[in-house]
């Protein structure tokens, strides 16, 4: 699976990153399993778990060469809401969430960060993604701006810093599909922000 790699900061900005060779990650029974427990070890004895984002990116990039199995996980998307979310894994008390989700052609998410670290695969489909970054004035702690956008094709990948803001739309003639996997969100820090009337909410 080809692809870029790119990471988005809370700034605004993102930039991309070294790929790794798909040839370099093949691996025999490399399983979600196995994926998890990588995961974890990466993360463990670290404060700052954005500093991993390039490990996990690579972890991400080499279980998708190896797992058809995770690569046919998802559902068509709903006809009332344009998206399906199929939750592949989320253990109490083991701070991961992996999952697929499917977009409809044309279905555009809110502008939203994650409140917590986040890595994106795209594996079918087109997905166009808008970045703001917060510029608080006096008039409101709220307010986001414009800061760039781009697409993303089967293979490639981005991350996400916590207070990284974006926004999807699925694009082309057939639904997109994305794997996702995310760290322990922040409640509190997760928000939906509203260009217009300069609010944000938690959800």
């Amino acid at each position: 699976m080809k692809g870029r790699d790119w990471l988005l900061t809370g700034d605004g900005h993102y930039q991309a990153c070294k790929s790794v060779r798909a040839w370099d990650l093949l691996r025999d029974n490399y399983r979600v399993y196995r994926f998890l427990t990588e995961v974890e070890d990466v993360l463990n004895n670290v404060e700052d778990e954005s500093s991993c984002l390039p490990e996990i990116r690579m972890l991400v990039r080499r279980l998708l060469v190896n797992s058809y199995w995770v690569r046919s996980q998802y559902l068509e998307p709903s006809p009332k809401t344009g998206t399906s979310v199929l939750l592949l894994y989320d253990e109490l008390g083991f701070p991961l969430t992996v999952q697929t989700v499917t977009f409809a052609p044309g279905t555009k998410s809110t502008i939203h960060n994650h409140g917590t670290w986040g890595v994106v695969a795209v594996l079918k489909g087109q997905e166009k993604n808008t970045f703001w970054q917060r510029t608080p004035s006096s008039e409101s702690q709220d307010k986001i701006e414009y800061t760039g956008e781009l697409t993303l094709f089967p293979g490639d990948i981005i991350s996400f810093t916590p207070d990284a803001i974006h926004c999807v739309e699925a694009q082309g003639d057939e639904p997109t599909v994305t794997f996702n996997i995310y760290g322990e969100t922040d409640p509190k820090e997760r928000f939906e922000f509203d260009p217009v009337t300069n609010n944000a909410r938690n959800f």
